[in-house]
């Protein structure tokens, strides 16, 4: 009630203007734009990309390290690194709505571009069914809804599938390793969390509060996983994944169940995560396959 007053308030004081369009974020804040966004800045590589997936690629005039997908993100000016801003570059962008992410960013710092008279929209998808629901906000702050709207409903269309694909499968406990030192997972509240339960994992961390927590050699091993999924940096699998088969009496190492998923299409909130999913589903697969008889 707050905000929306505020914006009334602003609107009076600009001669009777008042906002077209409306999106609740993240936080809960109401956005408000007088037009569809011309210029926007994105600080996650994420949510560079998903703006694409809305069809407002076009649209991105800044963006930050790693934003690489699709290839001309590659040539969107950069603003830093999306945990420090150059928030005197973002200014100087003039945007007319600026994209943050919740629990990567430094939100001091977007409480500073809002003090600097910006728009900021914060992003924390944490379901799988949050995705198409950020395509179609970006959409509508963009002005781009058609072809947002189609995307929204082609990924709910296969994430249905999914889900109905892989429905009553035998759990199967995992561990899904991000980085070796520091030793680092995913919490429940995180993302990949959701899509292993819809693969039928069990995350073996799942209880953690923590979006990344770290936890120790020594947890893991006494969690005995049936199955590790590490990441890495790439398309490559890390040579650290081999590293767990000197523990002989884990689960997943007896059983030759050591797995890689490209984070690209497994770490970052975007369509592309249905395609991690779906090779998340059949290594999960593969797992039960060499079950005992």
């Amino acid at each position: 009630m707050k905000h929306r007053l505020f914006a009334l308030l602003a609107a009076a004081c600009l001669g009777g203007a008042h906002a077209e369009i409306v999106v609740r974020d993240d936080s809960g804040r109401d956005v408000y734009l007088r037009e569809p966004a011309r210029r926007i800045v994105a600080l996650a590589p994420h949510i560079a990309e998903t703006l694409y997936a809305a069809g407002a690629g076009g649209k991105l005039v800044g963006t930050v390290d790693y934003s690489d997908y699709p290839a001309a993100a590659k040539k969107v000016p950069r603003v830093g690194g999306y945990s420090r801003i150059d928030l005197e570059a973002v200014v100087a962008l003039k945007p007319d709505v600026v994209l943050v992410w919740e629990s990567g960013n430094n939100m001091a710092q977007a409480d500073k571009l809002r003090a600097l008279g910006l728009t900021v929209f914060v992003s924390q998808p944490n379901h799988m069914d949050d995705i198409a629901g950020q395509v179609e906000r970006y959409g509508r702050l963009a002005g781009t809804e058609a072809i947002a709207n189609a995307e929204a409903r082609r990924f709910r269309e296969r994430l249905a599938a999914l889900r109905a694909a892989n429905a009553g499968k035998p759990k199967v406990r995992t561990f899904y390793q991000v980085w070796k030192a520091p030793l680092v997972t995913v919490g429940g509240p995180q993302i990949i969390s959701d899509a292993m339960r819809i693969c039928g994992g069990d995350n073996v961390f799942g209880q953690l509060d923590q979006m990344a927590p770290r936890v120790s050699l020594e947890a893991v091993i006494e969690a005995d996983p049936e199955a590790i999924v590490a990441t890495g940096m790439g398309d490559a699998k890390p040579e650290w994944l081999d590293d767990w088969r000197q523990w002989k009496r884990m689960t997943a190492v007896q059983r030759g169940n050591l797995f890689h998923i490209n984070p690209d299409i497994m770490q970052r909130h975007t369509p592309r995560i249905l395609d991690g999913t779906a090779k998340l589903c059949d290594h999960l697969d593969v797992a039960r396959s060499r079950r005992p008889k």
